[in-house]
Protein backbone atom coordinates (compact mmCIF):
# COMPACT_ATOMS: atom_id res chain seq x y z
CA UNK A 1 0.00 0.00 0.00
CA UNK A 2 1.30 3.45 -0.87
CA UNK A 3 1.72 5.99 1.91
CA UNK A 4 1.22 9.57 0.84
CA UNK A 5 3.87 11.20 3.00
CA UNK A 6 4.53 14.67 1.64
CA UNK A 7 3.26 15.17 -1.89
CA UNK A 8 4.46 18.15 -3.87
CA UNK A 9 2.08 18.16 -6.81
CA UNK A 10 -1.19 16.79 -8.08
CA UNK A 11 0.76 14.60 -10.52
CA UNK A 12 2.31 12.85 -7.48
CA UNK A 13 -1.19 12.17 -6.17
CA UNK A 14 -2.32 10.82 -9.55
CA UNK A 15 0.68 8.47 -9.79
CA UNK A 16 0.00 7.20 -6.27
CA UNK A 17 -3.69 6.65 -7.08
CA UNK A 18 -2.83 4.67 -10.21
CA UNK A 19 -0.59 2.36 -8.18
CA UNK A 20 -3.15 2.01 -5.37
CA UNK A 21 -6.26 1.49 -7.50
CA UNK A 22 -5.14 -1.21 -9.87
CA UNK A 23 -7.66 -4.02 -9.46
CA UNK A 24 -10.12 -1.81 -7.53
CA UNK A 25 -13.27 -3.48 -6.19
CA UNK A 26 -16.82 -2.93 -7.47
CA UNK A 27 -18.73 0.24 -6.58
CA UNK A 28 -21.35 -1.77 -4.69
CA UNK A 29 -20.19 -2.14 -1.07
CA UNK A 30 -19.68 -5.77 -0.09
CA UNK A 31 -21.07 -5.19 3.41
CA UNK A 32 -24.16 -3.35 2.06
CA UNK A 33 -23.18 -0.65 4.56
CA UNK A 34 -22.84 3.12 4.30
CA UNK A 35 -20.97 5.03 7.01
CA UNK A 36 -21.41 8.72 7.78
CA UNK A 37 -18.50 10.23 9.67
CA UNK A 38 -16.40 13.31 10.22
CA UNK A 39 -13.66 14.52 7.90
CA UNK A 40 -11.23 14.59 10.86
CA UNK A 41 -7.92 13.07 9.77
CA UNK A 42 -7.84 10.89 12.90
CA UNK A 43 -10.97 9.02 11.81
CA UNK A 44 -10.34 5.97 9.62
CA UNK A 45 -13.70 4.20 9.35
CA UNK A 46 -12.22 1.20 7.56
CA UNK A 47 -9.72 0.57 10.36
CA UNK A 48 -12.24 1.38 13.10
CA UNK A 49 -14.75 -1.15 11.70
CA UNK A 50 -12.18 -3.76 10.62
CA UNK A 51 -13.09 -3.33 6.97
CA UNK A 52 -11.20 -2.96 3.70
CA UNK A 53 -11.66 -0.91 0.54
CA UNK A 54 -14.81 -2.06 -1.21
CA UNK A 55 -16.65 -3.07 1.97
CA UNK A 56 -18.65 0.13 2.51
CA UNK A 57 -19.55 3.56 1.21
CA UNK A 58 -18.11 6.36 3.35
CA UNK A 59 -19.66 9.83 3.45
CA UNK A 60 -17.66 12.47 5.28
CA UNK A 61 -18.21 16.07 6.29
CA UNK A 62 -17.25 18.43 9.10
CA UNK A 63 -18.67 16.82 12.24
CA UNK A 64 -20.33 13.83 10.58
CA UNK A 65 -23.54 15.88 10.60
CA UNK A 66 -26.61 14.53 8.82
CA UNK A 67 -27.25 17.23 6.23
CA UNK A 68 -29.45 17.27 3.14
CA UNK A 69 -26.38 16.36 1.09
CA UNK A 70 -25.68 13.35 3.33
CA UNK A 71 -29.26 12.18 2.74
CA UNK A 72 -28.75 12.71 -1.01
CA UNK A 73 -25.61 10.56 -0.99
CA UNK A 74 -27.21 7.86 1.18
CA UNK A 75 -30.21 7.76 -1.16
CA UNK A 76 -27.86 7.06 -4.08
CA UNK A 77 -26.04 4.45 -2.00
CA UNK A 78 -29.27 2.67 -1.06
CA UNK A 79 -31.21 2.97 -4.32
CA UNK A 80 -28.41 2.49 -6.85
CA UNK A 81 -26.00 0.28 -4.90
CA UNK A 82 -28.23 -1.67 -2.53
CA UNK A 83 -26.89 -0.60 0.83
CA UNK A 84 -29.30 -1.70 3.52
CA UNK A 85 -27.54 -0.40 6.64
CA UNK A 86 -26.27 3.04 7.66
CA UNK A 87 -23.99 3.73 10.61
CA UNK A 88 -23.05 7.19 11.85
CA UNK A 89 -19.70 7.53 13.60
CA UNK A 90 -19.20 10.78 15.49
CA UNK A 91 -16.19 11.30 17.73
CA UNK A 92 -14.72 12.91 20.81
CA UNK A 93 -12.58 16.05 20.50
CA UNK A 94 -14.43 17.14 17.33
CA UNK A 95 -13.78 20.62 15.97
CA UNK A 96 -17.52 21.14 15.41
CA UNK A 97 -18.23 20.50 19.09
CA UNK A 98 -18.77 23.92 20.66
CA UNK A 99 -18.07 25.77 17.41
CA UNK A 100 -18.64 29.52 17.74
CA UNK A 101 -20.56 30.12 14.50
CA UNK A 102 -20.25 33.92 14.56
CA UNK A 103 -16.54 33.74 15.34
CA UNK A 104 -15.95 31.18 12.62
CA UNK A 105 -17.81 33.29 10.03
CA UNK A 106 -15.78 36.34 11.02
CA UNK A 107 -12.48 34.41 10.68
CA UNK A 108 -13.58 32.98 7.31
CA UNK A 109 -14.39 36.44 5.97
CA UNK A 110 -11.11 37.86 7.30
CA UNK A 111 -9.09 35.05 5.76
CA UNK A 112 -10.91 34.53 2.46
CA UNK A 113 -13.01 37.62 1.90
CA UNK A 114 -16.15 35.49 1.68
CA UNK A 115 -18.72 34.15 4.12
CA UNK A 116 -19.27 30.39 4.05
CA UNK A 117 -22.61 29.28 2.58
CA UNK A 118 -25.26 28.24 5.05
CA UNK A 119 -24.87 27.38 8.71
CA UNK A 120 -21.75 25.57 9.91
CA UNK A 121 -23.88 23.32 12.14
CA UNK A 122 -21.67 23.14 15.19
CA UNK A 123 -23.12 21.34 18.20
CA UNK A 124 -22.84 21.40 21.99
CA UNK A 125 -23.52 17.74 22.77
CA UNK A 126 -22.06 14.97 20.60
CA UNK A 127 -24.46 12.31 21.91
CA UNK A 128 -27.52 14.48 21.29
CA UNK A 129 -26.26 15.34 17.78
CA UNK A 130 -25.69 11.66 17.00
CA UNK A 131 -29.19 10.75 18.16
CA UNK A 132 -30.65 13.64 16.12
CA UNK A 133 -28.79 12.39 13.02
CA UNK A 134 -29.97 8.81 13.46
CA UNK A 135 -33.55 9.96 13.95
CA UNK A 136 -33.37 12.18 10.86
CA UNK A 137 -32.17 9.27 8.73
CA UNK A 138 -34.71 6.85 10.17
CA UNK A 139 -37.53 9.28 9.36
CA UNK A 140 -36.35 10.15 5.84
CA UNK A 141 -38.77 8.82 3.22
CA UNK A 142 -35.84 8.63 0.77
CA UNK A 143 -34.26 5.97 2.97
CA UNK A 144 -37.32 3.80 3.58
CA UNK A 145 -35.51 0.95 1.80
CA UNK A 146 -32.74 0.96 4.46
CA UNK A 147 -33.22 -1.76 7.08
CA UNK A 148 -31.11 -0.33 9.89
CA UNK A 149 -29.67 3.03 10.98
CA UNK A 150 -27.37 3.08 14.01
CA UNK A 151 -24.73 5.29 15.56
CA UNK A 152 -21.59 5.22 17.68
CA UNK A 153 -19.07 7.61 19.17
CA UNK A 154 -15.38 6.99 18.53
CA UNK A 155 -13.01 8.06 21.30
CA UNK A 156 -9.97 9.43 19.45
CA UNK A 157 -7.74 9.11 22.51
CA UNK A 158 -8.69 5.60 23.64
CA UNK A 159 -9.32 4.31 20.07
CA UNK A 160 -12.63 2.78 21.16
CA UNK A 161 -16.04 2.78 19.51
CA UNK A 162 -19.01 3.12 21.86
CA UNK A 163 -22.45 2.18 20.51
CA UNK A 164 -25.02 4.86 21.35
CA UNK A 165 -27.96 4.03 19.09
CA UNK A 166 -28.10 0.32 18.25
Amino acid sequence: MYTLGVMTSSSDLIRAARRELSGAPEATPRMRLAVVTCMDARIDPLRILGATVGDMHVIRNAGGIVTDDVIRSLTVSAVEFGTSRVHIIMHTDCGMHGLDEAGFRRRAIERTGAAPPGPMMGFDDVTAELIRGVERLRSSPCLSCVDRVSGSIYDVHAATLEPVVP
